[in-house]
């Protein structure tokens, strides 16, 4: 009954929870269709649409996230001024997410991630993109209205979604951490290759296994507990964070996080829960959007790890790209400690 109630208390915390997002944000587009036969023209399958849709993705999937787990999104990105910057609004307005904090640029495209589905399997993603970093009176521009958020909102934890389109820069970075510090915010990421070791200081960095990789310059097999722990370790040196979070796809996340005297760090590796595994995109943004929650009301790390790996496998259960369900989350929850 005591582990039932603090589940509960952890779910119900949620709900008061306002989050800032910034990142790279698009558009999920998708073509449902069968496939019955090859083409006589190439060696690829035929797919006879039965229906195109369109999702937040990105950035933007993260705050849905958000959303679904019971908190308050507040979104900060930059579009392009181009047809599909409508469609991106347009999706929000129907979310019920502000649009304040998205800007719109004419030196950009709205990324847009095209996925040819064939008997609920995806056969082609085509992106249209471009990585052209926000001119500075732009950045100028995303800053302010984030410092105005932060002012009047009472922001309970930032979150970095780095893609690697351009949003965020080292600048970016700096000034928010530094904002976030000043007033006591925690701040997680979500990084890419670019930006991987400019996020300093910062309360919880999440990489997966490829970005640790790049980011370090170095070679680590996944099997082995040792490597991972030294590789992690030599993270942290060089960053500092509070914790790191390392997803490894399958085969679960690593955890590492300080110890009470702040002298030494702890690892405890989680394996991932057996599942059918539909499609795995968008699986980071729910954990990112997760263990945010989980450090904005300063979860332990180690139960903090365990609720964004189990919701980042229940997304994969589903066909493109979706938000976690929260009362499906706390069911596992419930199931896993109680």
């Amino acid at each position: 009954m005591e582990n039932l109630n603090m589940v509960k208390d952890v779910f119900n915390s949620f709900n008061k929870l306002k989050a800032l997002i910034i990142g790279d944000v698009m558009i999920d587009s998708y073509l449902w269709g069968r496939v019955n036969r090859i083409s006589p023209e190439a060696p690829v399958p035929i797919v006879a649409l039965d229906k195109r849709e369109y999702r937040l993705g990105g950035a933007a999937n993260v705050a849905l996230n958000i959303k679904s787990l019971g908190a308050t999104p507040l979104l900060f990105s930059a579009i392009g001024q181009d047809d599909k910057s409508e469609l991106f609004l347009e999706l929000m307005e129907k979310e019920n997410l502000d649009t304040t904090g998205i800007i719109k640029s004419p030196h950009r495209l709205t990324t847009t991630k095209f996925r040819v589905m064939g008997n609920n399997m995806q056969l082609l993603r085509v992106d249209e993109e471009s990585m052209i970093k926000l001119q500075n009176d732009e950045m100028t521009s995303l800053m302010k209205i984030i410092n105005n958020m932060v002012e009047k909102k009472n922001v309970d934890v930032i979150i970095f979604q780095d893609y690697d389109k351009g949003v965020i820069s080292q600048q970016l970075i700096l000034s928010v951490v530094s904002l976030a510090n000043a007033n006591n915010i925690p701040v997680v990421v979500d990084p890419k290759k670019n930006n991987f070791l400019f996020y300093r200081n910062v309360a919880l960095f999440k990489p997966n296994l490829k970005e640790l990789k790049e980011g370090l310059k170095i070679d680590v097999d996944i099997d082995e507990n040792e490597q991972l722990e030294i590789a992690v370790h030599k993270l942290v040196d060089k960053i500092k964070a509070t914790m790191v979070l390392l997803t490894l796809s399958d085969r679960g996340v690593l955890v590492c996080s300080r110890s009470d005297d702040r002298r030494s760090y702890n690892y405890r590796r989680i394996p991932a829960h057996v599942r059918k595994i539909s499609d795995v995109s968008g699986a980071g943004d729910t954990v990112i959007a997760v263990a945010a929650l989980c450090t904005a009301i300063s979860l332990e790390p180690e139960m903090t790890a365990e609720l964004s790996n189990m919701a980042g496998g229940l997304v994969c259960e589903h066909a493109g790209v979706v938000p976690v369900n929260k009362e499906k989350l706390m069911e596992e929850t419930v199931k896993l400690f109680c």
